[in-house]
C-alpha cells in the first residue's frame, strides 16, 4: 500500500466513486458508468480483499484504517484517509462503519460456463429486495450452493446493501443472467439440471424429497408476494414445497431458500 492519503474535502474528485450512496438513481448511473461496486464495512472489505476482485479505491476514517492496516498493507490501490464527517458528507447518510472500499465489476459470467462447473445452483426470478438477496448469497455460500442464476428482472447482487447484507459473501458466489426470460431456462435443463420449482402451491411434494436427489439441481425461487410466473414454473421439472403450519402463506424467501439448500447439501 502506498502512503495513505489524506482527505478533507468532500468535492475531491478521487472521491467521485462514492458519491450519494443511499440515491439509487444516482448510484446506477455512476456503477454502470463506471463499472464499479462499493463494499461497506470493515468485514465486508476484508472479504472483498481476498475475493478477486479488483479493487479501486478505499476510503476510511483514521480509526478504522488503524482496525485494517494489516490487510491494507499489501493493497496496490489509494487508500484515502478522512474524517468522518468527510465520509458522510460524500456518502450523504452517517456511515458508522466508518470504512467503505470501490471495486472493479467484472465481465458479465456465462450461465453456461457456470452451470458445467456446479452441482447445485440457485435460479432467482424477480427479486428485487436487496436485503433479501444478500442473505440468500450469504445461505447459498454457508450451505454448499455453487452459483446463482438470475432472471433479467432480479436486482443487483453488487448494490451495496446485498454485498453488505451477506457479510461479503456475494462477492465469492459466481452469478449470472438468464436471457431470454423465461426461454433461458432451458439452458439449465439442458445442462442436465433437476429444475426444482420451490413453491406452496398445490400438487407440490415435501421438501425432503430433495434428500434423495444425486444429480445436478437447480433451486427456482420467486419474489415474496408474486412468487414464480406462469412461465417459470412451467420449466420446472419438479415443484416442492416446505410444509407448514397453517394461517400463514409462505416463509421469507431467503429463509424458504436456505431450507431447501440444506436438504440439498453434499458434503
Amino acid at each position: 500500500m502506498a502512503r495513505p492519503v489524506a482527505v478533507d474535502d468532500p468535492g475531491d474528485p478521487r472521491l467521485a466513486d462514492y458519491v450519494g450512496l443511499t440515491d439509487a438513481v444516482l448510484r446506477r448511473r455512476i456503477e454502470d458508468g463506471r463499472g464499479v461496486f462499493i463494499a461497506e464495512g470493515e468485514l465486508v472489505i476484508r472479504q472483498l480483499l481476498v475475493s478477486g476482485y479488483a479493487v479501486r479505491s478505499v476510503l476510511v476514517t483514521p480509526a478504522r484504517l488503524a482496525r485494517l492496516e494489516d490487510v491494507l498493507a499489501p493493497l496496490d490501490a489509494p487508500v484515502f484517509v478522512a474524517p468522518a464527517a468527510v465520509l458522510e458528507a460524500v456518502a450523504g447518510f452517517a456511515l458508522h462503519r466508518g470504512a467503505v472500499a470501490a471495486a472493479s465489476r467484472p465481465a458479465a459470467a456465462e450461465p453456461a460456463t457456470l452451470l458445467a462447473r456446479s452441482r447445485t445452483v440457485a435460479v432467482l426470478e424477480g427479486l428485487n429486495d436487496h436485503e433479501n438477496i444478500g442473505t440468500l448469497f450469504r445461505n447459498a455460500a454457508a450451505l454448499g450452493v455453487d452459483a446463482v442464476l438470475l432472471s433479467p428482472t432480479t436486482a443487483d447482487p453488487l448494490y451495496r446493501r446485498s454485498v453488505r447484507v451477506s457479510m461479503g459473501c456475494v462477492l465469492h458466489v459466481p452469478f449470472a443472467t438468464l436471457t431470454p426470460w423465461p426461454d433461458a431456462l432451458a439452458t439449465v435443463t439442458g445442462a442436465g439440471f433437476e429444475l426444482v420449482a420451490l413453491t406452496p402451491g398445490p400438487g407440490a411434494e415435501p421438501v425432503d424429497v430433495l434428500d434423495g436427489m444425486t444429480g445436478p439441481v437447480a433451486i427456482l425461487l420467486g419474489a415474496e408476494g408474486p412468487g414464480l410466473t406462469d412461465g417459470a414454473l412451467g420449466a420446472a421439472t419438479r415443484r416442492v414445497r416446505i410444509p407448514m403450519r397453517g394461517g400463514v402463506d409462505s416463509l421469507n424467501v431467503a429463509t424458504a431458500a436456505a431450507l431447501a439448500f440444506h436438504h440439498l447439501q453434499r458434503v
